[in-house]
């Protein structure tokens, strides 16, 4: 588990985050959500220790982030994989040598080890057929479940998704979402996405932390999220007519 206590972030002397407190769950797919320019990004980043926050605590099960020293962070670091908006795999490498990357940059493997472990993580995402093939010559959904199999290859105990359904059409986006679902209850993984797709906190909102203007507005699952009372979270989840039918439906005992 991650636990976030009274977290501030300024950027230029503007705050962007005010006293954020939330837990994100071990074994759950948490889902961080909010209207543009409402801070969720960099609550993720911070979450992640890519931005350094002003005050408050980030505890990956009970240790600090902020508090971490040099070596300490590195360790930390081979235990979160990291799901890129837009895949970000390298263009000039294989499929299979994209997965291998971390596994050559942070594990001791011999070569054997390292493609006996991207084979696994490349059929788990069922991506086998793919692994000698370059990025640019599959689909966008093909790179992302490649990017998935990145993102699990070293067995992490955190993993990080931004907008992990960006530029997918709805079929392939509902395909992604529960792959990473799958494989977080599978290896008991505390995943955070970052997403603006409604359908996506629908479908896997296990654990929902709604950012407005800065601050913590509400948190809950995909199930109660139908009765919040937040007028913000109602404006941004059921902004579509679909959405309005369902909640509809949902208070109606459809």
């Amino acid at each position: 588990m991650i636990e976030v206590k009274n977290v501030n972030k300024s950027f230029d002397g503007k705050q962007v985050l005010f006293d954020i407190s939330a837990n994100l769950l071990e074994g759950r797919a948490n889902l961080i959500i909010g209207q543009s320019g409402s801070g969720k990004t960099v609550l993720m980043k911070s979450v992640a220790g890519i931005h350094r926050i002003d005050s408050g605590e980030i505890l990956y099960d009970g240790r600090n982030i902020s508090q971490m020293k040099s070596q300490e962070l590195n360790l930390l670091r081979r235990e979160i994989g990291m799901l890129f908006q837009g895949s970000a795999l390298f263009d000039s490498l294989t499929v299979k040598d994209n997965v291998m990357f971390p596994l050559r940059m942070f594990s001791n493997m011999s070569e054997e080890e390292m493609e006996e472990r991207a084979r696994f993580c490349l059929e788990r995402v069922d991506l086998l057929r793919a692994l000698d093939l370059y990025p640019s010559e599959i689909s966008g959904g093909m790179q992302k479940r490649a990017a998935i199999a990145r993102a699990i290859v070293l067995n992490p105990k955190y993993l990080f998704c931004d907008e992990p359904n960006s530029g997918l059409d709805p079929k392939t986006s509902l395909l992604i979402d529960h792959l990473i679902l799958e494989i977080t209850h599978e290896y008991n993984i505390t995943t955070i996405i970052n997403t603006h797709d409604m359908n996506s906190v629908m479908e896997i909102g296990e654990n929902i932390v709604f950012i407005s203007k800065g601050h913590k507005s509400w948190q809950g699952n995909n199930t109660e999220i139908y009765d919040t009372g937040n007028e913000d979270l109602e404006s941004l989840i059921f902004a579509s007519n679909l959405y309005k039918k369902i909640k509809k439906a949902h208070q109606m005992g459809i």
